[in-house]
């Protein structure tokens, strides 16, 4: 009998974890062998277990899927990883196929489908939702800087500008110019709706 594949888990929302967890178990070669629901937790997990593939949904509190895809990749590189996702926004395919995402599909994908993916993924092929990939080519590559993304993303608590400049060690007129690029860019009128703006399309 071949050697079953071995499964990590993380996924912060404990009924879909566990639902995940159960349909995986019905298949015959799938072994779900750690669970976790925090994207910090993901690494030590993984250290500590024998694990072929990485199961990250995007949305985590500590860290994300994909920052949690980015250090496997680091520690781990023959591990697979595929990221699973409620938002379907074509940013975030990016990011993750930069993170070193083996596969990316949206969480209502069927159980079967999800399966087969991580077969997949083990044989060395790419699987990634076809109308997330559709709209990530329409899309574009993502207009922001690293630093224009790190000051909007610290910008959506409503800080003002000299709280950023504090929090980031910039000077004023610095994060003033780097707001102001980020919100003409998106073609935005103000600095909320650029964080809005560059939520939705999986930007930040």
């Amino acid at each position: 009998m071949s050697r079953s594949i071995k499964v990590l888990l993380a996924e912060d929302q404990s009924m879909v974890r566990e639902a995940l967890a159960a349909l995986l178990g019905l298949e015959p070669d799938i072994d779900v062998v750690a669970q976790v629901a925090r994207g910090d937790e993901v690494l030590a997990a993984v250290r500590g277990h024998d694990v072929d593939v990485a199961l990250l949904d995007i949305e985590m509190p500590g860290a994300t899927g994909i920052e949690a895809a980015a250090e496997l990749h680091r520690e781990f590189p023959a591990l697979k990883l595929v990221i699973l996702t409620t938002f379907g926004r074509p940013g975030y395919l990016r990011s993750a196929m930069e993170a070193g995402a083996d596969a990316f599909l949206v969480k209502d994908a069927p159980a079967a489908q999800l399966a087969e993916a991580i077969r997949k993924v083990l044989t060395g092929e790419r699987v990634i939702d076809p109308a997330l990939a559709a709209a990530a080519l329409a899309e574009g590559a993502n207009p922001l800087t690293d630093r224009e993304r790190e000051i909007l993303r610290a910008a959506a608590d409503g800080s003002t500008n000299a709280d950023l400049a504090t929090a980031l060690h910039l000077s004023h007129g610095t994060v003033r110019n780097y707001l102001s690029t980020a919100i003409q860019k998106l073609a935005a009128r103000n600095r909320a709706e650029a964080v809005r703006i560059a939520r939705e399309k999986g930007w930040l």
